[in-house]
């Protein structure tokens, strides 16, 4: 009997021991890096490939005469020539510092003001049932519509396109994070509060890294909204000591008919927004996920 006993802990042990192994199997994440040739073929390609298709076909459009007139569709190579003499001219990298700058600034500020205001309105049910609508509402207004208001009470200087900014980024940001608290599962909060981790000490390390997922998120789609109200507060609110930035370079386009300054200033808001992505929220996505094991490192 105690042969039997023995032989069953054995195999029951034996069986815990493989059903360990794989699942350590499952968690070991592969070391070294990809070659190359793949990192090449799986990222690097298919956007150049992507590119080369647009450029084929606006060439093509412009070659077989599909849109016959040159000041409403130019060639690629006409807006290449523009973008060439503004770099020659050293006014392209001032276009882009002037938006990105204050862009950037702009979307910190939201970050200061957006931050407490999600954690506040996430964890304060009378704050959230006061404030919660508005920033719905807030978030899903046109920024553009911010522009007249702004330049009427601060006139036409770089308060106003910071104030634009704010009122598009910081509800976006707010309501990542309240999307984020609202996730997080009430066992974590139980077992902080078990450990002694409440009021601030639980919003730092408990409510805050569960809900960064949604927070990133939020971020985001705060950068977003914070590039496209600058965007439309240049466009619209144009003065000399404002500077040139990318939105007033595509006004500077439309007023001159000029198609290639148009095309030059789009491609060029699209370009910066793209790297910030990439330099900036595709790392921070990805650090998010890798460290809740969601994403394996290659």
């Amino acid at each position: 009997m105690a042969s039997t006993e023995t032989t069953t802990a054995a195999k029951d042990g034996g069986d815990l021991a493989g059903l360990e192994a794989g699942l350590d199997a499952l968690e070991t994440v592969p070391q070294g890096r990809k070659p190359f040739r793949q990192t090449f073929v799986e990222k690097i390609l298919p956007p150049v490939l992507a590119v080369a298709l647009v450029l084929a076909v606006w060439q093509a459009l412009v070659s077989f005469k599909v849109v016959d007139d040159p000041s409403k569709l130019p060639a690629p190579a006409d807006v290449w020539n523009v973008v060439r003499d503004a770099w020659l001219q050293g006014e392209l990298l001032g276009y882009i510092w002037t938006s990105v700058s204050r862009g950037l600034l702009g979307f910190c500020l939201a970050l200061l003001i957006g931050t407490p205001l999600g954690l506040l309105v996430a964890r304060v049910k009378f704050v959230r049932a006061a404030l919660g609508p508005i920033l719905s509402g807030l978030q899903s207004l046109p920024s553009v519509a911010w522009v007249p208001p702004a330049v009427i009470w601060l006139g036409l200087n770089n308060s106003m396109m910071y104030a634009v900014i704010l009122l598009g980024a910081v509800p976006s940001i707010a309501n990542g994070l309240v999307s984020g608290v609202d996730q997080v599962p009430p066992l974590f909060l139980r077992a902080g509060r078990t450990l002694g981790a409440t009021g601030l000490k639980g919003t730092w390390h408990i409510v805050l890294p569960a809900a960064l997922p949604g927070y990133v998120a939020g971020l985001k789609q705060g950068w977003a909204f914070s590039w496209r109200s600058l965007m439309a507060a240049e466009i619209i609110a144009s003065f000399p000591d404002l500077g040139v930035g990318l939105g007033q370079l595509l006004e500077n386009g439309r007023n001159a008919s000029d198609m290639a300054m148009v095309f030059e200033a789009i491609l060029l808001i699209l370009i910066v927004g793209i790297a910030i992505d990439l330099l900036i929220f595709s790392p921070l996505e990805r650090w998010v996920l890798r460290s809740r094991g969601l994403l394996v490192r290659n």
